[in-house]
């Protein structure tokens, strides 16, 4: 009978305990942090480079490779092969890339996206939205733009590319977010 009494008491008690949990949510960890910010292109010896994090950039652009890379062959605009410059915290991952879902139009741009496109014609092409940045990546040209001679690094050409609902001001915002950027 004790036994019996015990296990009552036992199972009374986990089921009160039970009943006293609280409704509150759980606190979830904070989501992890979108870097659609920007994205930087590069043609370099027949290769096609795309880098979503500054620093990983600029260090290519010193070295002239990558420490970790996604690669993809064939798989450039122009059937190049097709590299992403990843930061360390990438290198394990096989998705949730920012730089490859915004290149694969998964990840849309934020509204105050910054671009720069290097081709391999000696200009540097500089963007607001990764829609003009996509439509100069296909064509290789841009329909509308604001351009500087010699006002990029080693005396490139700077071209601001603009698009049909700013092409008749002087960007200059996005020239003020070049100067910043290359503000070494």
């Amino acid at each position: 009978m004790k036994k019996l009494l015990s296990s009552v008491l036992i199972t009374a008690a986990l089921f009160s305990l039970a009943g006293c949990q609280s409704n509150e949510p759980k606190s979830t960890a904070a989501a992890p942090e979108v870097n659609n910010q920007d994205l930087y292109e590069v043609e370099h010896e027949g290769r096609y480079y795309v880098f979503d994090d500054f620093k990983t950039y600029h260090s290519f652009l010193s070295v002239g490779e990558t420490s970790y890379r996604k690669v993809f062959i064939g798989g450039g605009p122009h059937g190049e092969t097709l590299v992403f410059g990843l930061r360390s915290q990438d290198k394990k991952k096989a998705e949730g890339i920012a730089g490859v879902d915004m290149y694969q139009g998964r990840l849309a741009a934020a509204d105050s996206f910054y671009g720069e496109l290097r081709g391999e014609d000696g200009r540097l092409y500089v963007f607001s939205t990764l829609a003009d940045m996509e439509a100069v990546r296909t064509t290789g040209e841009a329909a509308y733009r604001f351009t500087q001679i010699g006002a990029g690094p080693d005396g490139q050409t700077v071209v601001f590319v603009l698009n049909k609902g700013n092409k008749k001001k002087r960007p200059d915002a996005l020239m003020a977010m070049y100067k910043q950027a290359n503000s070494l």
